[in-house]
C-alpha cells in the first residue's frame, strides 16, 4: 500500500522541479520581535533651568556688556545646559515692563544695556540669537514673563518705563517696587497683547508665568479707585474675589489665545509652592491664594495650562513644607493631566548634603510623576558653577543620559511619519542616512544602535541626516570581547515630543 503512494509524491515533485519559477526578490522586512533583543526605550523627562535676567541674577552677568560679551555668556550657559543633559531653558524677557527683544510695546531693559529704552549696540536681538542658538544645541526655549511686574528698584527707569508711558495701570507698591493693575482691564489687554506679540513673532516653545501675581507686600494694594468703579457698575464680588477673577480671566485667556495662534508654543506656570496652608493638612506657610491672589489650584483643576511647575523650594523632611508631601498634593490635583515639572531651589545649594537633596527630589519626582517626569532649576547659574557639586552629582546620576521631552498628548498625539534609512559599510564604520517625506513635521532624530544586548542611542537635531557608527567597538586591553553592530533604528520626534515608529535595519 505505501509503494503507489511514494512513486506518485516522487512524480509530482519531479514535475514541479521541471515548472519554470518565477525569480526570487529579496524585500527586506522588519526583524521579528524576538530578535529585538532587550529593546529600550528612550527616557522622557523635562530637564530645564530658568535663565534669569531681573537684577543680572544669570545673564547678561551686568548691564552694559557689549553684544560680543553678550552672545559669548550666552553660549557659555547653553553649552553647559548641554553638557549637563538638559533639553529645556526657561529665559526671562520681561523681568519689569521691559523687553529682551526688540519690542515695539515695550522699552529695552535696563538689565540688558544698562540704560532703558536702549537697543545694543552693535544691534542684534538677543532673544532671536537665544532661540537660534538653543535650538541649535537640540534645546526648547521657553519665554519667561512677569505679567504684573512694572519695576524693580535694580532697574533704574527713565521716561521710556510704562511709569511714565502708562500711569494710569501703574501703582506704586513699596520698597522701590511699582506694578500693573491687574484688576484693570487695560492692564489684562497690554500683558496679553505683550505676551502674543512674542508668539507670533518669534520661534519658541513655551510661554512661562513665574509666582509673581499680585506683589508679596505688607501693605493693601491700591486699587481703592477700580474697586469703586467695580461697585457702581453692579459688580457684586467680594474685594479679595475680585482679585483673584481678573488673575483667573487673565491667566485663561493668555492660554487659550497662544493655543489659536500655535497650538505647539505651550504654556507653563511656575506658582508658589503652597496653594492654601492645610493643603495637605500638615502644610503650613504663605498662602497665595489670600496673598498673592492667585487661584493656582483652579487653573491647575481647569486645564489652562500645559505644563505645572510649582516652586516647591523646600527639603524632604522639613514637615511644614515637605517636598513630595506637596508634590502629592499638586499630582492629585492634576485632573487634566498636565505634564507635572516642579521647581527645585538649586541656587540655595551651599555644599554636597544639600546639593543631595536636590538629587533627592529629583528622584522623588519620578517616583511620583512616573509618566513624563521633570524638574526646572533655579537658576542656571548653579548649575553652571557646580554649586556643592550638584552638576557632578547630576551626570553621574540621574542625567547621565539625554532625555526627549515628554509628551502633551492633549495638543497633538499623532506620530510623525518614520524616515526612509539606508546603511553602507564602510571602511570599519556604518554609514547611516535617511530621508523623510515630510521635514518640516520633524524637530529631532532618535538613532537607536545594538551590540549584542545592549541598546544605547543618540538624539540629534533636525538638520542632521546622517550618522556614522563603527561596525566593530574593541577593548582597550584586548581581554574583552568586541562588540559588533547588530541592529539600527532611526526615528523622528515632532515638535510635542511624538516619535515615530521604529523600523529596524540588521547590518549582519
Amino acid at each position: 500500500m505505501k509503494t503507489p503512494l511514494l512513486s506518485i509524491l516522487i512524480v509530482i515533485l519531479l514535475a514541479a522541479c521541471a515548472a519554470p519559477q518565477p525569480p526570487v526578490v529579496t524585500v527586506p522586512v522588519e526583524p521579528p520581535v524576538a530578535e529585538v533583543k532587550h529593546e529600550i526605550e528612550i527616557p522622557r523627562e523635562f530637564r530645564a533651568a530658568w535663565v534669569a535676567t531681573v537684577a543680572n541674577i544669570d545673564w547678561p552677568s551686568k548691564p552694559g556688556l557689549s553684544t560680543a560679551e553678550q552672545k559669548a555668556e550666552a553660549i557659555s550657559l547653553l553649552d553647559s545646559a548641554v553638557i549637563l543633559n538638559l533639553n529645556a531653558i526657561v529665559f526671562q524677557v520681561r523681568p519689569q515692563c521691559d523687553a529682551l527683544y526688540q519690542s515695539e510695546l515695550e522699552p529695552w531693559s535696563y538689565f540688558l544695556t544698562g540704560e532703558q529704552g536702549k537697543a545694543p549696540e552693535p544691534f542684534y536681538d538677543p532673544l532671536t540669537f537665544w532661540v537660534e542658538e538653543s535650538h541649535k544645541r537640540g534645546l526648547e526655549l521657553h519665554t519667561w514673563f512677569n505679567p504684573y511686574r512694572a519695576h524693580h528698584p535694580t532697574g533704574k527707569k527713565n521716561e521710556t518705563s510704562v511709569i511714565s508711558t502708562r500711569p494710569e495701570i501703574v501703582r506704586e507698591i513699596d520698597n522701590g517696587y511699582f506694578w500693573l493693575d491687574p484688576a484693570l482691564q487695560a492692564t489684562q489687554d497690554y500683558s496679553y497683547e505683550v505676551v502674543m506679540d512674542v508668539v507670533k513673532r518669534y520661534d519658541i516653545d513655551g510661554v512661562h508665568f513665574d509666582d509673581y501675581f499680585y506683589p508679596y507686600s505688607d501693605i493693601e494694594f491700591p486699587d481703592s479707585t477700580g474697586w469703586q468703579i467695580y461697585l457702581a457698575n453692579g459688580g457684586s464680588l467680594e474685594r479679595h474675589d475680585w482679585r483673584r477673577e481678573a488673575v483667573n480671566v487673565f491667566i485663561k485667556r493668555v492660554y487659550e489665545g497662544i493655543k489659536a495662534e500655535k497650538n505647539w508654543v505651550k504654556f507653563g506656570l511656575s506658582p508658589f509652592g503652597i496653594w492654601r496652608p492645610g493643603n495637605p493638612p500638615s502644610i503650613k506657610g504663605y498662602d497665595q491664594y489670600d496673598k498673592l491672589y492667585a487661584d493656582a489650584k483652579l487653573w491647575l483643576n481647569e486645564g489652562w495650562v500645559d505644563y505645572w511647575t510649582p516652586q516647591l523650594y523646600w527639603p524632604t523632611r522639613k514637615i511644614p513644607q515637605s517636598y513630595p508631601v506637596l508634590l502629592g498634593w499638586w499630582v492629585g490635583q492634576n485632573t487634566h493631566n498636565r505634564n507635572l515639572w516642579p521647581g527645585l531651589f538649586t541656587s540655595k545649594i551651599k555644599d554636597e548634603a544639600s546639593a543631595l537633596e536636590n538629587f533627592s527630589q529629583i528622584m522623588i519626582t519620578r517616583g511620583m510623576v512616573p509618566n513624563g517626569p521633570g524638574n526646572v532649576h533655579f537658576s542656571m547659574k548653579a548649575l553652571q558653577r557646580n554649586y556643592g557639586g550638584i552638576s557632578d552629582i547630576l551626570l553621574k546620576g540621574p542625567y547621565t543620559q539625554p532625555a526627549l521631552i515628554p509628551t502633551s498628548p492633549w495638543l497633538d498625539n499623532h506620530l510623525p511619519a518614520a524616515p526612509l534609512v539606508e546603511i553602507e559599510p564602510k571602511d570599519g564604520n556604518v554609514h547611516i542616512n535617511w530621508f523623510h517625506e515630510d521635514v518640516a513635521d520633524v524637530n529631532q532624530w532618535v538613532v537607536y544602535f545594538q551590540r549584542g544586548q545592549h541598546w544605547d542611542y543618540k538624539i540629534l537635531t533636525s538638520d542632521k541626516e546622517a550618522y556614522v557608527l563603527p561596525l566593530v567597538i574593541r577593548s582597550e586591553d584586548g581581554m574583552t570581547a568586541p562588540q559588533v553592530l547588530d541592529t539600527i533604528a532611526v526615528t523622528s520626534v515632532d515638535r510635542l515630543g511624538n516619535e515615530s515608529e521604529k523600523v529596524y535595519i540588521p547590518v549582519r
